[in-house]
Order: structure tokens, then sequence, then C-alpha cells
């Protein structure tokens, strides 16, 4: 087993080895200032409200003490975390998933059928739900699963969940929590008054926010002046500067989104697009072509400032400047995260000033004499048609792409395998001869779909 650094957790009683042992499985040795405060003060019986900014690790923060929180509970609903997205949603699944316990989980959003989630509770018997409000607040209406058998209630990104205008579904759902004994709140800014309807009794805070000051250090801020109201061709020149790093460009708008990433695409860019007017499955693999390299620039509304786990982004580019400065904050988080560098543009026009919060200490951008073509990815993304409801694994996805597509262990990147299909990484340059020798062929018998994601 890994030796933990960490002091807190060498010194856990038997009580807790379920902690140890789930972040073990996780490959974690140690954890951060704010998670081992978190799993210190749930050993009280306040509430608690922790304040971190995005991108610190928070679900870390409430996924270990609430392993202490289950115990042993049986085949009963003792938990739900809210959030306000989809994508944490499903990723805060995966890591509870990844922590390798007994207990079940089940995940609730929308943009997919509700009956596949009312047969996963009834039959699978979780013992936490998360979920977004509108998905929960129908379930509890259609009477899907009994709020009273939940003791704990986590509400993760509480802010953007009132931002995003969620206030009524919680109030509806909290309402209905008559056995909840233990609240955690979780945002990544400050609030003046938290909401009566939370139900926290003399919580105790730990505010993390001022510890964001040492980001700042490592974010690097530079100003792109675009000659012309329309900023398309200096996005372009900059996003072919950049080469194969990944960026985030931000817009104001989905419309916006939309026309700048078919902008993009006919000028030879390797991008895809994230709203919230896009449907579940193009969402996903958006993020998962962006995740495994497939696409080197995200043209996103503020959707994708806060609440995914997208590592190791090296550029955000504020296509349009944020509407105040919560949204800056939150939009340069993607970036300059952990120990890691990054650097923010603002492009603006000569009709526009930058904002006064951002200070006037910022550095111009000076593009280079000569600006290079578009570069090409690395990796393609590859769809497969059938997935874990029909007993398909990873293990199966690369012994097919080994065996029938004649590739190395270097040719095949992130898999990762959903409920009715799958998504593969794989080399750019072996996807012509892959397509053609698995052409016909079965996996796990199965005749199925592959081909490149659109």
């Amino acid at each position: 087993m890994q030796r933990f650094a960490n002091s807190y957790l060498c010194s856990m009683k038997q009580k807790n080895e379920i902690v140890r042992s789930a972040l073990y499985n996780l490959g974690i040795e140690s954890l951060n200032a704010m998670q081992e405060a978190s799993l210190q003060a749930i050993a009280g019986k306040n509430d608690i409200v922790l304040l971190s900014p995005t991108g610190t690790g928070k679900t870390l923060a409430f996924l270990l003490p609430l392993l202490q929180l289950l115990k042993g509970d049986g085949d009963m609903i003792r938990a739900l975390i809210l959030v306000p997205s989809r994508e944490l949603a499903l990723q805060i699944d995966s890591v509870f998933k990844a922590m390798g316990t007994t207990w079940k989980t089940c995940c609730c959003y929308g943009g997919h059928p509700i009956a596949e989630e009312k047969k996963s509770i009834s039959g699978n018997h979780p013992a936490v739900i998360i979920g977004t409000p509108g998905r929960i607040a129908d379930h509890l209406r259609k009477g899907n699963f009994s709020p009273e058998t939940i003791h704990t209630l986590i509400v993760d990104e509480f802010d953007k969940s009132l931002e995003l205008g969620f206030r009524d579904e919680m109030i509806e759902i909290i309402s209905q929590l008559s056995g909840v004994t233990r609240r955690m709140l979780l945002s990544a800014t400050d609030m003046e008054e938290i909401p009566e309807f939370t139900g926290l009794n003399s919580p105790v805070t730990l505010n993390f926010l001022q510890d964001s000051a040492p980001e700042e250090s490592r974010l690097e801020l530079l100003k792109v002046v675009s000659p012309s109201k329309d900023k398309i061709e200096t996005l372009y020149k900059l996003l072919c500067v950049l080469g194969n790093r990944s960026s985030i460009v931000f817009c104001n708008h989905r419309d916006a989104v939309d026309r700048v990433n078919k902008l993009l695409k006919e000028k030879g860019l390797y991008t895809e697009t994230f709203h919230g007017g896009m449907e579940q499955p193009d969402r996903e693999r958006a993020l998962y072509k962006f995740r495994n390299g497939s696409c080197y620039a995200l043209i996103s509304t503020d959707l994708a400032s806060r609440g995914l786990d997208i590592p190791e982004v090296e550029h955000i580019i504020h296509y349009h400047l944020p509407v105040n400065e919560e949204a800056f904050t939150h939009r340069n988080g993607r970036t300059a995260r952990w120990d890691a560098k990054g650097t923010s543009y603002l492009i603006v026009n000569e009709t526009e000033s930058l904002p006064g919060y951002q200070g006037e200490d910022i550095s111009d951008y000076i593009f280079p004499d000569k600006i290079p073509q578009p570069a090409k990815t690395l990796w393609v993304t590859l769809y497969i048609g059938k997935g874990k409801k029909d007993n398909v694994n990873k293990v199966d996805v690369v012994g097919f792409l080994y065996k029938k597509g004649n590739l190395s262990k270097e040719d095949v990147g992130r898999v990762d395998v959903k409920e009715h299909y799958a998504f593969v990484a794989i080399r750019r340059s072996k996807l012509k001869q892959l397509l053609t020798l698995i052409r016909g062929e079965k996996i796990k018998g199965m005749k199925t779909v592959i081909e490149e994601a659109q």
C-alpha cells in the first residue's frame, strides 16, 4: 500500500479505515489543508459551510466526510448531494465509484429518461443520490423515492445553484427532508447571508477563500487588441500561435459560441462547443474530446467555468469580456490550478475598455511576425455503439482494438465506457488503417457502429 504522507490519515483509528481505503483506491497519498479541515470538522455535531475557490478539491472535501457518516446504512437512501449541473453530478458519481466502497449511488439529471433513474433507484438500492435540483424535485413529485430516510444533505456549488435559478426547487426538496441531521454546504464565493431554507443549524464555517491568493501569482494576464469589432480573426490567430496547448474560449451567449465555433472550424481549427442549450450526449462528447486531446480549444459559455473536471487547461481566452468580477474569477479558475501555471487573455477591440476590477497593470500580447497554420491534434475520438448495458467494459474495448485493429498500447489513449456507448482516443495517424481493419468485425460477438466521433 502507498505510504500516506498526511499526518491525520496516518493516525486514523480503525473506524476510519474506509476513508483510508478510498484514498488508496483513488491513488491519493495526502490531502490539502482544506480537505483535512473538512474531515476533522465532520467529527463534531455541527453543520458545515465550506468556502473554497474553484479547482481546490472540494469533491473529496465532502465525499470523505460522507463515508464516515454513512456507516453501515443498509439498502435505503441515506444521503442526497445536490449540484447545479449534469456534468458535476456525473463527475461526483465517478469519484465516488472510484473509491471502491460497498455503497451504491444513483446519478439523476435532465437530458435523459427519468425512467432509467427510477429503475436504478428501485432496483439497485443506492445509499447516495446525486442530482440536479430540477430532476430531484421531479423524482420527489412522482414519489420515486422517500425523502424521510435521508440523514445527510450536501449542496455543492450552492452559490452557482442560486445563480442558475434553482432556489425554488431547492426549497421544495429541502422542505421534505424531515430526517436530515447533518448538512454541508459548499461554495466558491462568500455569502453575506445563508438563506433560511437550507436549514443549517449553528454551522461551522471553513473559509479557504483567502488561500486563493497564490493562484494569482501563477496566472499571467495579457490583453490582446483586436483591430476590428468582430474579434474572430484575432481569436483565430491567437489559437494558431497557441498550437496544440489546451484552451477554453469564453463567450457570453450560446449563439455566439455556435457562431465562433463554426467560423473557427471553417478555418481548420479543431474546436468543440459547450453550453446549456446542447443535448447531454453532445455535451459529454465535447468534454470527452477536449479532455483526451482530440480538440485543443473548447468554445463555451460560463457553464464551463465551474463544476467541471478539466485538468491541465493552459490558456483561458475571454472572447467576450466577463459580465462581472465573479465571472472573471471563475473563468480564470479553470487554469493555474494546484501548482500549475496558466495564462488568461482578454481580447478587446478599440471601442472596449478593460473592466475596472481588472486594474491597469496588464501587459499587451504581441503576435509573432509569422502566424503558424492550425495545429493538427495527435488524437482522434472513436465512437463505439456498445456500452456497460451491453456488458462491454474497458478491457473489452482495448482488447478489440489491439487484436482486430492492430493497435499498440501507444496508439490508444483515454477509454471511457458509458451506459450505451463508448469513446476511445486513438492516434490520428492510425484512424484510417483502424477503420479498414475493423470493418464488419464484432465486439464481444455483437455488431455495432464504430466510427470517428463527430
